[in-house]
């Protein structure tokens, strides 16, 4: 479903993404994994052309994402933020319908498709007309991930989706989450710096480091093959 090769990201002269490439299959979610500043957050969001790579090729479904509009690649590509990113003069039920709206979605397919996701998500209907100030971390965390599935997209980017949460909810939230039907059929890439949320939530990991994968596999190959001493580290094996 995502081809990335030789994907090069420069601020000045700083490299942030060095040649970075991976792939991911239809179904799998991967996790891009490591400390601040290795580049994952900036891998992540070039997926969706909300930065722009400076060399490197990205395809989604075998078709490069450059030759692609912009606007209508993000349409077809859910996006997950810390505390749901909503806006804050949104209801629940607007925002859920954001893209569904951009994409000419008929009223009552969106209706529809809004009380089955909450229904997934274990929110009561009364969260429809409220707005974001009114709900708790988890609920906000629900409707953002509810808002990316919205549209039914192939790909979900989420970058430190559950960042925002205390640890109790946090674990919840995420264990609830990925447990949905949906979320396990749809192509995932998360980034994390949570060594036991990318070993719980991922078929693979990227582990970065100073703009480059240091290793990628299962999170069983990390554990137990780290390729080097910051691998164990990092992973404390």
């Amino acid at each position: 479903m995502i081809h990335v090769r030789n994907v090069v990201k420069r601020y000045g002269t700083t490299t942030v993404v060095d040649r970075v490439s991976f792939s991911v299959a239809r179904g799998e979610t991967l996790v891009l994994l490591g400390t601040s500043g290795s580049g994952k957050t900036t891998t992540l969001k070039m997926l969706n052309r909300l930065i722009e790579p400076d060399d490197g090729q990205i395809s989604l479904d075998g078709i490069d994402v450059q030759q692609q509009d912009a606007p209508n690649l993000r349409r077809r590509i859910g996006y997950v933020i810390q505390d749901g990113g909503l806006f804050p003069h949104y209801t629940v039920a607007e925002a859920i319908a954001t893209v569904p709206t951009l994409l000419g979605w008929e009223t009552d397919a969106i209706r529809a498709r809004t009380h089955e996701l909450i229904d997934k998500l274990q929110l009561p209907a009364s969260v429809l007309t409220r707005y974001p100030a009114n709900l708790s971390g988890g609920q906000r965390q629900r409707v953002g991930v509810a808002r990316a599935l919205a549209a039914r997209p192939p790909v979900v980017l989420m970058d430190e989706p559950f960042g925002a949460l205390d640890p109790f909810t946090r674990k919840h939230v995420r264990r609830e989450l990925f447990s949905l039907s949906e979320l396990q059929e749809t192509t995932v890439v998360l980034v994390t710096h949570d060594v036991t949320e990318a070993r719980e939530l991922a078929d693979r990991i990227a582990l970065m480091d100073g703009g480059r994968i240091v290793q990628i596999g299962t999170p069983e190959e990390l554990m137990s093959k780290p390729v080097n001493e910051f691998v164990r580290d990092f992973l404390e094996v």
